[in-house]
């Protein structure tokens, strides 16, 4: 196979890929009609607030485009600014957080939801208790005097949305306010895409029959925002659990300085990692990475302080940039299904891969022996596993996602997280399923446990099971035997697999 080969045949298995891992477009409804009501909740006649126009707009990566599904059973962090037109001179941090607090808190449901009750350091976050499985984080905020940012050299498009904010770890002090500019800063995130990002509005406007101008932002998608939603779950899997793991604003500000105009997912990827390292600014010794609509701050300054992380971020563009590479290759593309397993996850490797076979007529024999269920790549290939029973069929859209608590007694209650750190035995482990695929459907649960204890005592398990309760969502196991073992969960409609949750591992002791 030609290089140019393996390119397109990558190109369609990334893009399969970063479909799964994206949020859907009903997410992006729900948050935006929350955070309009909080808007309009703020702004309400008898509000105290209201004759300082409170505005309410999103940040973050839900406003970049650049959000990715949770992992396992975390919620979805929706970001906003709650901007209060006042002057510096007649507030303070302290009132400012009070106002927006107090008002939140005259709303009963509003005021169930606040989590915690005092808000947080800048923060005030409502905790939706349905099943959208996300809170809003609202940060109060008032404008800030930008001329500062005009004498860096700061365009005035993105100064002009310059605004001072609220942080409990500075109010006392006689000192600025701290200082934020997030709507400046989608602006520029914007001007690094904006030829692509209009070019691909236009095409979803034909593919709707619809205006361009009607087209919401979060129904187009670009090489760039893709390429950093990829990197986002690759750093997700392989640095789970680590504190000096590679934060997203360092990965969003590096990738965008790099990303080219490249109009297809593989060239941006295989181009803008190796330039994000090129893009880390060297300072007198200390490494930096400006704010684009800030100069003076630095996104890496904690790297000065903890060098691990600046090591576990270079090292890991490196690995990103080989690892990719490599499936450019014969040898590379073979293993193509194990790796995106191993570097983004069982469950939406496995997706993205039965897409694509479905969808390339062209498909090599050695991709659809990888595709076979009776080949389960990486760690989880034991032979005791017993394979699906039932065709794949797995629906975008549908979700099943596993929690877990543990319990023995006379000793505190654990909620191991997928694989978290090792269990003692003897616990009570209780599984529960959440979906939102729509009953009726089997519930089946699959345990498999590994280890030579367990295979001594005869007792290697990897079959199917149905649930305890709660129509079959619930399960329950203990903690009998070392080693790494693990429940999965699949839901059949119809004879047919259409969503399943990945390997939930528990490491026993």
């Amino acid at each position: 196979m030609t290089e140019a080969e393996c390119r397109g045949r990558l190109e369609r298995i990334l893009e399969s890929l970063v479909t799964e891992l994206d949020v859907p477009p009903s997410k992006y409804k729900d948050a935006k009609e929350r955070y309009d009501a909080v808007g309009a909740w703020l702004n309400e006649e008898d509000s105290d607030l209201a004759p300082y126009e409170p505005g309410i707009y999103p940040q973050g990566s839900f406003a970049l485009g650049t959000a990715i599904r949770p992992l396992g059973d975390e919620e979805y962090d929706v970001d906003a600014v709650c901007c209060l037109q006042v002057k510096q001179s007649r507030i303070t941090q302290k009132q400012l957080k009070d106002s927006v607090g107090n008002r939140l808190k005259a709303n009963k449901t509003y005021a169930r939801m606040l989590d915690p009750k005092d808000g947080g350091r800048r923060c005030w976050t409502l905790r939706y208790a349905d099943e959208s499985k996300f809170h809003l984080d609202i940060l109060p905020a008032i404008p800030d005097q930008y001329e500062w940012l005009i004498a860096l050299g700061v365009p005035m498009a993105y100064a002009q949305h310059a605004i001072c904010i609220t942080d409990k770890e500075t109010w006392n002090g006689l000192g600025d306010w701290p200082k934020s500019n997030p709507q400046g800063y989608i602006e520029w995130f914007k001007s690094r895409m904006r030829a692509i990002m209009e070019e691909r509005r236009r095409i979803v406007a034909m593919e709707k029959r619809a205006d361009v101008q009607h087209v919401p932002d979060y129904e187009v998608r670009t090489p760039l925002q893709r390429v950093i939603q990829l990197l986002k779950r690759h750093r997700d899997i392989r640095y789970n659990g680590d504190e000096d793991k590679p934060i997203s604003i360092i990965i969003t500000t590096l990738a965008a300085r790099a990303y080219n105009n490249e109009a297809n997912l593989v060239d941006a990827m295989l181009n803008v990692v190796p330039a994000m390292h090129r893009a880390i600014e060297n300072r007198n010794g200390v490494y930096w990475v400006a704010n684009p609509v800030n100069p003076k701050e630095n996104f890496a300054d904690k790297w000065a302080e903890e060098p691990r992380k600046a090591q576990v971020f270079l090292n890991w563009l490196q690995a990103v940039e080989r690892e990719h590479r490599e499936l450019l290759t014969d040898r590379g593309f073979q293993n193509v299904s194990q790796y995106l397993a191993e570097s983004y996850g069982q469950r939406d490797a496995s997706v993205a891969m039965t897409k694509y076979a479905s969808l390339d007529n062209n498909t090599t024999g050695i991709a659809r022996v990888v595709l076979s269920e009776k080949r389960i790549p990486s760690r989880f290939n034991v032979p005791h596993r017993e394979a699906p029973r039932w065709p794949m069929a797995l629906r975008t859209g549908y979700e099943v996602t596993v929690t877990t608590e543990a319990t023995r007694k006379g000793f505190r209650t654990l909620h191991p997280t997928n694989g978290s750190p090792r269990l003692p035995k003897d616990y009570s482990i209780r599984f529960e399923a959440r979906t939102n695929v729509p009953r009726p459907f089997e519930m089946r649960w699959q345990v498999v446990n590994t280890g030579d204890e367990a295979e001594r005592a005869g007792q290697l398990r990897g079959g199917f099971y149905d649930g305890d309760g709660n129509g079959g969502l619930i399960r329950k196991e203990s903690t009998r035997y070392t080693g790494m073992h693990w429940v999965e969960c699949f839901i059949v409609k119809d004879g047919r697999c259409v969503a399943r949750s990945g390997e939930f591992v528990v490491n026993i002791e």
